[in-house]
């Protein structure tokens, strides 16, 4: 069992390992390094060239931190009192739960987990073991978001009675490539959980953001943040009652599998949400994105008296007319290791801004509206304004969503769009109760996926 630091000197150091290291993930070994009370004293990537990269930041600040490829050689050392996970989205629950067990607290990225049902496991495992667990969604320690959250619940402008978040940002292509296995590490271990297919996709790192076996998409990936900072600047603690996913994947032909371009309904008792995801640029051609009220990523609150628009940078409350009337400026929530840290050493969950209850709402939201979608039927576009037509804004964002395609050059009176299903949802499992229709079957499919798909030597023993 790892320590614990209630009866400790607050001034000794909370001993991390940080658990993959690749890509934005290489900004956490430099956030431990330079955080008072943390040493770093393991480092973990299956893929050794970017282990071995770290491993040289770790030398050129003075530290040589044990090293392994394989999680569960950190996970079993008694010098790690907490992880921070930072690995594809499939590994991220099965990995939390496994370092819960070993007594050690867990930074855990967004998304928290690869489907609802683990997701459900880890929440109540975390609880059963009394762990520290803090989900990666840093914009909750953003100081300009949680001021403007309480100042919203203050009354200033009134309830909240819509939502629209948006994240446009630009991906090309993935390309194509013929079935093969990475030979520069141990692909069985980076797939982990996951089944080991072969690759059809040139770039291994990254591009699994795309492909439903490690990935969630853009919905997954980067809605979550919106989504997750929506839902506490708005006070919603819970689930909604239904979801809806609609879209597909334009413009590019590749071996991708997620949408490109998704509207996402979310049906909250007087808050309907609307949450869209682009990552074709604003026409052919170029690069630069569009923009909503002035935002490419980000949350628009409209209130009965005004609205809060913003994310990155805190955010600004708008009168009825549209005129600024009081900033929250932020910092992108750089302070959410700290804030893991010092619950660590309080031991209250409370005291943690990114509590993992709530960090498996916001996650299991991506992945019912990901649900909705990959149960979804081609549809034309008459039946996607159909069903949008009763969610408050949804009409006009599909209007918009139809002159974006069509400024990318896409045929939107000929093209075929994936229509999900309204999926509704347990208030406290999160788990799929019914959908649209009452189709039994559809019901059925829309479950399985809850239950978790892991392979033997990578999966837990549920809770209990």
């Amino acid at each position: 069992m790892s320590r614990t630091f209630a009866a400790d000197s607050p001034n000794s150091a909370i001993r991390l390992a940080v658990i993959g290291l690749g890509g934005k993930r290489k900004s956490h070994v430099k956030n431990v390094l330079a955080t008072t009370g943390a040493q770093l004293t393991a480092l973990c990537d299956v893929d050794p060239e970017r282990l071995a990269a770290q491993v040289q930041v770790a030398k050129e600040a003075g530290l040589a931190p044990f090293t392994a490829t394989d999680p569960r050689k950190i996970l079993e050392r008694d010098d790690v009192d907490a992880v921070i996970i930072a690995t594809p989205n499939h590994w991220h629950a099965t990995l939390a739960i496994w370092a819960c067990r070993a007594g050690k607290d867990v930074y855990v990225e967004k998304p928290m987990s690869h489907d609802i049902w683990e997701g459900a496991q880890l929440a109540t495992i975390a609880r059963q073991t009394s762990r520290i667990v803090q989900a990666g969604t840093q914009y909750r320690s953003d100081e300009g978001l949680r001021a403007a959250a309480a100042w919203i619940k203050e009354g200033h402008i009134g309830k909240a009675t819509s939502a629209h978040i948006v994240w446009y940002e630009y991906r090309p292509s993935i390309g194509r490539a013929e079935p093969y296995r990475p030979t520069n590490l141990d692909y069985d271990l980076y797939c982990g959980p996951a089944p080991a297919d072969p690759l059809t996709r040139p770039k291994l790192h990254y591009d699994w953001h795309w492909v439903w076996s490690t990935g969630d998409g853009d919905l997954g990936n980067s809605g979550v943040h919106p989504i997750d900072a929506c839902r506490m600047l708005a006070g919603l603690t819970g689930l909604p009652r239904r979801a809806l996913g609609l879209g597909g994947r334009f413009g590019v032909d590749d071996a991708g599998q997620t949408p490109n371009t998704q509207l996402t309904l979310l049906d909250y008792p007087g808050l309907p949400m609307l949450v869209e995801n682009r990552n074709l640029p604003a026409k052919s051609s170029q690069k630069a994105m569009d923009q909503f009220r002035g935002i490419r990523e980000g949350v628009t609150l409209d209130c009965e008296g005004g609205s809060f628009v913003g994310l990155k940078g805190g955010g600004w409350i708008y009168d009825r007319e549209g005129k600024r009337v009081r900033q929250f400026p932020g910092g992108g929530g750089g302070r959410h290791l700290a804030n893991f840290l010092a619950a660590i050493r309080t031991r209250q969950t409370e005291d943690l801004n990114g509590p993992i209850l709530q960090g498996h709402y916001s996650s299991a939201l991506c992945h019912v509206c990901n649900l909705s979608w990959r149960l979804g039927r081609s549809a034309a576009l008459q039946a996607c304004r159909d069903a949008a037509r009763n969610h408050p804004g949804a009409a006009d964002a599909a209007e918009q969503l139809v002159r974006h395609l069509a400024a990318n050059e896409i045929e939107v009176v000929k093209t075929r769009f994936t229509l999900g299903p309204w999926l509704e949802l347990d208030p406290v499992s999160a788990g799929i109760t019914a959908v649209s229709g009452n189709d039994s079957d559809l019901l059925a499919r829309a479950r399985q996926p809850t239950r978790g798909i892991h392979r033997a030597s990578y999966g837990f023993h549920p809770a209990g």
